[in-house]
Parts: structure tokens; C-alpha cells; sequence
């Protein structure tokens, strides 16, 4: 049972709301660097879009709906009341602050700086203040997490945690960790240049503390999808969990893989050794591990789905299975923008290869298959899932939300697979206007006025998902019974100590971090001659 539906409501339509924002931001981008218009030649209105577009995609919303996903699986899975309530709304309200604080300055072409804080570039400090205040109400999030799962394991002595909530922890734990190096950067290195305290910033540090966060966030966004594989999708579509100690096993794994990796973003950065970034190389690849395991274990669970159902043969199961279904649909869905998304992703963490596509469209097509793709499909699933829930009304249109998926899907293939091209034809991203007139310019033209009609799908679908979920507050009344989750073939009686907390994998978290990134960042400390002086947007303090 929820017992706190509406602070679950709240962190998710602020999250549903902001979402929104960043669609239509995001299409307007593709208009403005295609050669569809001739009279939009600000380039400081579209880098002030691109720096709002990323700061909704890649903090605010994701940290909402973790936030109010964490809530509602917390009182689910441990059957109990939210211990810290209180916190929890003032959470809220610090990232509602926060994101006020952010956007306004951005609004006036004050903080036209990327939501990737790279130095030298500073913009006002009111920008960075406000980020920090959402990081600071997630973080709020993140220890009542912990705080909740102690009090059910005092309660609950020696009993297995239920793996919804492992998974959460997890996804919590991992979120508290990564956010320090972008919050470092921020606090001790930006934010003094932008308040007036010096003139001068080390940016290759800089760039280190934020490549801490770079990376491991897109598994703290990715979280929420997978736990949706594991505690939702098999019910849903009337089977089984395949196995429960290979769940808690791949969320253990995430928490230790995602977090030493993100040096890999700087292989074109002079200032981190090659040694290092060889290693960050290696253990990206290590992220593959609960990955694979992930993909085998929905794989099963969807298998016996399917044979409950009467499915037979080596591949006559896959037509028995329920196509129909929402959740049956996104997960497929997912899984397929998931492969086209890590396989791209391989070029990107291989030392050798990434030369080719560094700092390409290939990239940002790559992590929007990720994460627009892969992840936010799921989100959608999950808000479907849990909407009867929170309001008490039943979504009876069905095909809407068919509709609505595949749309997504279609949509998020035309707008990336050009930009793959795009990337190998060597297109820079983050520009503003590009000169199609040059050699090879129609085709780069072509690529990108694909990628207009591949963003105006998204906008349609992204329509058609907040209209399911507004007529469903105002639908019919109907008691939508008892939440429950996938119940595993063997359900656990008796769990290792590793598996039944995160003590271990934290330790190794922080363990591995501090191997792969101490060095680099002491010596980069340690290098005096290493600042170089701001690059003020908007004007000095």
C-alpha cells in the first residue's frame, strides 16, 4: 500500500511537468540548426536551450522520478508507514527552489554554460546555487532511503530484504556517491570564480570531479528502468521472476562497475595520463557483467511467461507472449534501444576507437538512445503501472498507450540513427548553426532534418503520455486492489549477508573510486601552473 500518495504525486508531475519543458526545447533545437529556417541566427538562444534541455533531462527529472519511485517501493515493498515525511516534502520543496533558481538565470541568457559545468566557462552564480539545492533535496532522499531499510531490518530481523527495496538502496547509494564529484566541482571550484572570490579556475580538475558524476549518473538514471524489469514487468505479464539472487547480484554489480569508469569522457583531456584512462577503459567495460545478466534473467522470466501461457518450441514462445500488454510492449522496446544504444557505446569507451567519434553527433545520438530511449520508456511504464494506484482510477485506454510507446520508439530511432551517420561524417555537436553550403554539407543537411521529424514524433508522444495520465485523474473510480510485485521461481528463505545488505558493495564502491580517481586528482591539485583564467557568460560578478 502507498500510504503517502501525494508526495509521490508531487515529485512525479513536477518531474511529468518539467519533462514536458524539455521535449519541446529539444525539438526547437533540431529547427534551429537545420537548414529548414533562415531567420533564427541567435546562437545565444540555442545554447541557452541546450543548457535548460540538459539540466532537465539530466537532473531534474530523473531525480524526481527515482525520488518518487524510491518513496512509493519503500512503502510497498517493507510494508510500512515513511519514516521522515517531513523531510521528504522538504526535499521536495528544495529541488522545486532549486530548479526556480536554476532556470531564471538561464531564462536570461545568463548561464548559457551546458548543463556539463565545463570550465572555463562560468556562468551566474544563481545557476550553480540552484543546481546545488536539487542535489542537496535528492541527497535528503538518499539517507531516508537508508534510514527506512535500518528501521525494517530492526524490525525484521534476519528476514530477506524484499528485492524491491534492495534495488532502491542500491540506486539511492549510488546517486549520493556519484553527485559528490559534480557537487565538488561545483562548490570548490565554479562557484568562487562565480561569486567574484578569483578570476582564475583549474579547469582539467574541473573536468576530473565532474567526470566522477559523468558516467555513473546515467546508471543512477538507468535504475528505476531496471528495477521496472525485474519487480514489474514479469508480473504484469503473468509469469515469474527467473532468479532473485541473479537480480540482487546485478544491482550489487552496478553499484561497484558504475562508479570508477567516467575518465573515459576526457580521452581527448592532455591533463589525465594515459594510464588512467586505459583503466577507466577497461572498467567500463566491466559494466557489460550486470548488463548481460539483466538481459538474460527478463529474457527467462518473459520465457515462462510465455510457456504459462502455452508457449512451445525453441523460438514459437516469443508469438505466445503478450504483445498487447503495456509492459510487454515497453520492455521490448527497451531492450531493443538498449542494444542499438550499448552497442555504439562500445566505440565510445574503447581507447583506441573513440577517436574517431569524439565530441561527434555520434555521441549524443548514443546517450540519447540510453537514456531518451531505453530508460524513459520505462519511465513511462513505471508512471503506467503505478497511476491506478496513486489516484484510484483505472487507465482503460489501452491503445492510447500503445500508441504512445510506439510512437516513442519510432520517434527516438529517426532522431538518432542519423545522428550516428552524422557523427561518422565527422559533424561536431554543440553548434549552434552549421554551414551546409561546404563539401558534404546536403548530406549533414539531410541527417539533421531527419532528426526535426524524428524530434516532432517525441513531441506527439510525450502529448499523448501526459494526456493518459490527465484523463486518468479523471477517470471512473475503481478499486485497482493490492500492489504487488514479481514473485521469483524460488522465492529467498535465507540470504547471504551479501546479498542481503549493501555494506560490501558501498565499501567497494567507495573503494574502486578512490583507486581510480586519487591519483589524477592530487596531481592535478598539486599543479600549480594548472589554472587558467574564467570565460565569464553573461558578464563578470
Amino acid at each position: 500500500m502507498i500510504f503517502n500518495k501525494r508526495l509521490v504525486l508531487a515529485h512525479f508531475w513536477l518531474a511529468f511537468a518539467v519533462f514536458g519543458v524539455a521535449i519541446l526545447l529539444g525539438e526547437w533545437q533540431m529547427f534551429i540548426r537545420s537548414p529548414l529556417h533562415g531567420w533564427l541566427r541567435n546562437a545565444d538562444l540555442y545554447y541557452r536551450s541546450v543548457t535548460a534541455h540538459g539540466t532537465i533531462m539530466g537532473y531534474v527529472f530523473p531525480t524526481l522520478v527515482a525520488m518518487g519511485f524510491g518513496y512509493a517501493f519503500s512503502e510497498i515493498s517493507l510494508k510500512q508507514k515513511l519514516v521522515g515525511l517531513r523531510w521528504a516534502w522538504a526535499g521536495f520543496w528544495m529541488i522545486v527552489i532549486g530548479t526556480l533558481g536554476a532556470a531564471i538565470p538561464v531564462g536570461l541568457g545568463l548561464d548559457s554554460v551546458l548543463y556539463t559545468f565545463y570550465p572555463p566557462m562560468v556562468g551566474h552564480a544563481s545557476y550553480y546555487l540552484g543546481v546545488v539545492l536539487v542535489v542537496v533535496g535528492s541527497w535528503v532522499w538518499v539517507v531516508l532511503m537508508g534510514v527506512n531499510l535500518a528501521v525494517w531490518k530492526r524490525a525484521n530481523p534476519g528476514a530477506p530484504v524484499p528485492l524491491p527495496m534492495f534495488a532502491t538502496v542500491a540506486g539511492a547509494y549510488l546517486w549520493g556517491w556519484t553527485a559528490v564529484g559534480a557537487a565538488s566541482e561545483l562548490l570548490f571550484q565554479i562557484l568562487p570564480v562565480a561569486l567574484g572570490f578569483s578570476s582564475t579556475i583549474n579547469a582539467g580538475l574541473a573536468r576530473v570531479l565532474f567526470s566522477w558524476t559523468l558516467h555513473a549518473i546515467v546508471y543512477f538514471w538507468l535504475m528505476p528502468a531496471y528495477i521496472a524489469f525485474y519487480t514489474i514487468v514479469p508480473r504484469a505479464i503473468g509469469g515469474r521472476l527467473y532468479s532473485d539472487t541473479m537480480a540482487r547480484l546485478s544491482f550489487a554489480l552496478f553499484l561497484v562497475f558504475a562508479m570508477p569508469i567516467g575518465i573515459h569522457h576526457l580521452f581527448a583531456d592532455p591533463e589525465v595520463g594515459s594510464g588512467f584512462k586505459f583503466l577507466h577503459s577497461v572498467f567500463t567495460a566491466m559494466v557489460a557483467v550486470p548488463t548481460l545478466l539483466t538481459v538474460f534473467t527478463i529474457c527467462a522470466s518473459v520465457e515462462i511467461a510465455s510457456r504459462l501461457r502455452g508457449g512451445k518450441g525453441a523460438f514459437g514462445w516469443v508469438k505466445a507472449l503478450p504483445w498487447d500488454n503495456p509492459q510487454m510492449l515497453a520492455l521490448a522496446l527497451s531492450f531493443v534501444l538498449l542494444g542499438f544504444g550499448g552497442a555504439g557505446g562500445l566505440i565510445n569507451m574503447s581507447y583506441q576507437l573513440n577517436s574517431t567519434i569524439h565530441n561527434t553527433q555520434w555521441v549524443t545520438a548514443h546517450f540519447h538512445l540510453i537514456f531518451a530511449g531505453a530508460i524513459v520508456i520505462m519511465y513511462f511504464a513505471i508512471a503506467y503501472d503505478l497511476w491506478p494506484h496513486l489516484t484510484g482510477r483505472v487507465i482503460a485506454d489501452l491503445r492510447m498507450i500503445r500508441t504512445q510507446l510506439w510512437l516513442w520508439f519510432i520517434g527516438m530511432v529517426v532522431l538518432t540513427f542519423p545522428w550516428h551517420y552524422a557523427g561518422l561524417l565527422g559533424m561536431p555537436r554543440r553548434m549552434a548553426f552549421y554551414d551546409y553550403t561546404a563539401p558534404g554539407g546536403d548530406t549533414q543537411a539531410l541527417t539533421v532534418m531527419m532528426s526535426v521529424v524524428g524530434g516532432a514524433i517525441l513531441v506527439i508522444s510525450a502529448a499523448l503520455f501526459l494526456t493518459v495520465l490527465i484523463r486518468n485523474h479523471r477517470a471512473q473510480a475503481l478499486d485497482p486492489g493490492p500492489y504487488t510485485f514479481s514473485k521469483p521461481v524460488h522465492e529467498p528463505v535465507n540470504l547471504p549477508f551479501a546479498l542481503n545488505g549493501l555494506g560490501l558493495w558501498v565499501g567497494l564502491m567507495i573503494a574502486l573510486t578512490i583507486t581510480n580517481y586519487g591519483y589524477p586528482i592530487v596531481q592535478l591539485l598539486q599543479m600549480h601552473d594548472a589554472k587558467v583564467p574564467a570565460v565569464y557568460v553573461g558578464g563578470k560578478p
